[in-house]
């Protein structure tokens, strides 16, 4: 919030709408000491900033007198809350985006290498046909690959700035025509790094996009997840979880190493869609020029969402780095699940000899994966 509040009176210095110098120090006002006073006076007002301006407008008073009466002219609360989101939930996009590309990487490199690796495929946790481990490590591709488009799509998060009720009417008063004013918006959201829209108090897309891609992001490594718990069961011990000594350790049971990694993405890929689905909650129930409660509900909600995936995000990567293949478990299993598994080629070419490969398209699929994986998503702001 006070890096919005500096942007803003930066622009209004820049524009030449206010003749003040202003103060390079303007987070240094206010400590972490201040937060827990802050949280609580925030209950009197319905938003953060509001005790927040009162406290920066009294500690720059003794300093910076022109400054502290130039600051907030012009924006409204929810200005600088929405705008404020934004910046943190852009944070976010840049940290998973990080983790995602070296899940990407990874992903590549175990579909090429074990194209030709061959187990048992299932559906319904039951053996269906013979597959390669390539396979599923592309189909693990293909859903990162699906979360980086989301992410691509729901980065360009703007610039929320519309006065009290999004007729830009303060900001026209302070600037002394429409023109200027949108001017000193485009300034500001220049100084934020963010890209421009329309002013967006009551339409919430740009935040219940980005809370959809963090789910899809989860969702994705979920299902990466499920298969490393169920390959990483004694009795399958297909798919082991590497990791630093003494990782997944038990308290009480000495012989354990647990999948810890994979049981806390799985956290999160349950966690994710309620919070998203509250997110479009609080966007269906905009009302008015400002919500009341639809709005609210948003802080909290993507503060979780976005930390909970953040985590994931780094767990996720750093399982796919350290995962231990057992190929030869793989085989065995395959070889104890015949004649059963070769029941539906059999009953295509009957006499076929169960060794024969019967991998379809595989190859192609693993290709076609590999070949998405290389190309360039659209431009991040």
């Amino acid at each position: 919030m006070i890096r919005v509040e500096h942007a803003w009176l930066t622009a209004l210095a820049t524009q030449g709408l206010a003749d003040i110098t202003v103060p390079d120090d303007l987070a240094a006002l206010i400590t972490p000491d201040d937060h827990p006073a802050l949280a609580v006076a925030a209950e009197s007002g319905g938003n953060p900033l509001i005790p927040l301006l009162k406290l920066l407008r009294s500690r720059l008073r003794g300093r910076n007198t022109a400054a502290a009466g130039w600051l907030h002219k012009g924006l409204t609360s929810q200005d600088v809350v929405d705008t404020a989101l934004v910046l943190c939930l852009r944070d976010a996009v840049t940290r998973i985006r990080t983790d995602v590309r070296a899940q990407i990487g990874t992903l590549a490199r175990l579909a090429g290498e074990h194209r030709e690796t061959r187990m048992a495929g299932r559906t319904l946790t039951q053996h269906a046909i013979p597959i390669t481990f390539g396979l599923k490590a592309a189909g693990w591709l293909t859903g990162v690959l699906d979360a980086r488009e989301q992410l691509a799509a729901a980065a360009a998060l703007p610039i929320q700035v519309g006065g009290a009720a999004g007729s830009l009417a303060a900001p026209t008063a302070v600037a002394g025509d429409p023109g200027r004013a949108r001017a000193l918006v485009a300034v500001t959201a220049e100084h934020l790094g963010l890209p421009l829209r329309e002013p967006w108090h009551t339409s919430r897309a740009p935040l219940t996009r980005v809370a959809d891609a963090f789910v899809t992001c989860t969702d994705a490594w979920g299902r990466i997840a499920n298969d490393v718990l169920v390959g990483s069961r004694p009795e399958v011990h297909e798919l082991i979880e590497g990791g630093a000594e003494g990782k997944g350790g038990s308290s009480a049971m000495p012989n354990k190493q647990n999948p810890v990694h994979a049981v806390l993405i799985k956290r999160a890929a349950l966690a994710g869609p309620p919070f998203a689905a509250l997110v479009h909650a609080g966007a269906a129930a905009a009302v008015d020029e400002r919500p009341d409660g639809g709005w609210h509900v948003e802080w909290a909600t993507l503060r979780t969402l976005a930390r909970r995936t953040v985590v994931a995000g780094a767990q996720t990567a750093e399982l796919l780095a350290g995962l231990r293949v057992d190929t030869g478990r793989m085989l065995a299993t395959l070889h104890d699940a015949r004649p059963d598994i070769d029941a539906e080629q059999q009953s295509i070419s009957p006499g076929a000899p169960p060794d024969q490969p019967y991998l379809g398209a595989t190859d192609e699929i693993i290709d076609a994966v590999l070949a998405r994986a290389k190309e360039t998503p659209w431009k991040l702001h």
